[in-house]
């Protein structure tokens, strides 16, 4: 088969129930935008004091530890129901510690055909890279695969993030019946994610 210690200040906005496609000319087997907005940020509220005790430079609640979120756990407990965590992810992302970048703004690309990360992110452009913060913010709102921006019939939703030695990878989750699936690959030239994948950009 392919919690959290922190607290999570998660606003989710999303247009038209769900997902808002642009009605323009896009065609059969072309890929289609979708404008779906989540903003997520690891900052406290603002009617949230901080904590006084803590005497860090920087509050602990603007750092994202990564392994202290992506855990194997179905549990009902679980912040986010996770039955797999690849051994490529675990390697390359797990000892990650992000800053909290105050929030991001996400959009989905959908696939209409088949494609290769090469070619996935020359369609993207600058705007193709994402956090693990990212990638947490969107399972959260979807932490029993309920429906949402993450797409869980069956299709990768992906992102693109730097692992701990600054390497571009593909991290893709998907929904596995239980729990959610996580893994990463290397960013390659061969196509691999099918119709209907979606993938996500700042």
């Amino acid at each position: 088969m392919r919690q959290l210690g922190l607290t999570l200040s998660l606003t989710c906005l999303l247009a038209a129930q769900g997902f808002s496609v642009a009605a323009d000319d896009t065609k059969p087997g072309q890929s289609a935008v979708v404008t779906d907005r989540v903003t997520c940020s690891l900052r406290p509220k603002a009617e949230e004091p901080a904590d006084p005790s803590s005497t860090s430079a920087i509050p602990h609640s603007e750092k994202f530890v990564a392994r202290e979120h992506f855990k194997e756990d179905i549990a009902s407990s679980a912040a986010v129901k996770i039955s797999w965590l690849g051994a490529t992810f675990a390697h390359r992302f797990i000892g990650k510690v992000e800053d909290d970048s105050g929030g991001a703004l996400l959009q989905t690309l959908v696939l209409g055909a088949t494609a290769s990360d090469s070619e996935i992110l020359a369609k993207l452009g600058q705007s193709h890279e994402n956090q693990l913060v990212d990638v947490w913010c969107a399972l959260k709102q979807q932490p029993n695969g309920s429906g949402g921006a993450l797409d869980i019939n069956a299709k990768p939703n992906v992102f693109y993030v730097r692992d701990i030695a600054g390497e571009l990878g593909a991290v893709d989750v998907l929904w596995g019946g239980v729990g959610w699936e996580i893994g990463a690959s290397p960013v390659g030239d061969k196509p691999r994610w099918p119709a209907g994948t979606r993938v996500f950009s700042r």
